[in-house]
């Protein structure tokens, strides 16, 4: 084992091939961003279709445990896949994706309810955060290891987009409230 460049992912030395496999497998959003066309909207979709089944059948707790679970995977699987591609962000790795999309929906189900406008509501103004990138978000693109960033900027995103829910929600509440 050894220090994922020099941070304190511990990867394997040698390249097996059920490892690069299963790694490949999770950065690529469980095959999600192997569509041809929009892998990180293809990604953000399938994250918050799986979003949906876990909150409905284990309740929000479940998104959370989630995104605990997965953010230290998908660092450790992108900083797997990082080296042998020439790319820094190749598109078809959308673990990015899933991260920001699954911490916009727990934010944003702290206030709103669990229901299809608000999930299709927080894909896309995840998307829209996620694409643009305003501000901090396109700084934090760039800043520390590439097996981070390419992760901080759509957990940013997801913070933005969470937030940004919450904020339209209660809008919309005191626009309904006369």
């Amino acid at each position: 084992m050894s220090l994922c460049a020099g941070r304190l992912l511990l990867v394997p030395t040698r390249d097996t091939t059920t490892l690069h496999s299963l790694a490949r497998f999770v950065v690529t959003g469980l095959g999600s961003g192997l569509m041809p066309l929009a892998p990180g909207t293809s990604g953000s979709l399938a994250a918050a279709g799986l979003a949906w089944l876990m909150v409905h059948i284990w309740g929000i707790a479940a998104l959370w445990l989630g995104l605990l679970f997965l953010l230290p995977v998908a660092c450790w699987s992108t900083c797997i896949i990082l080296p042998s591609e020439q790319e820094p962000d190749p598109g078809w790795i959308v673990v990015d994706e899933w991260l920001g999309q699954w911490l916009t929906l727990a934010i944003a189900l702290f206030t709103l309810p669990a229901s299809w406008p608000v999930f299709a509501g927080a894909f896309v103004t995840f998307r829209f955060f996620d694409i643009l990138k305003p501000g901090p978000i396109r700084k934090l693109e760039h800043t520390g290891p590439a097996w981070w960033t390419i992760h901080a900027d759509d957990l940013l995103a997801g913070v933005f987009a969470g937030l940004t829910m919450i904020a339209g929600g209660v809008v919309l509440d005191r626009l309904l409230q006369g």
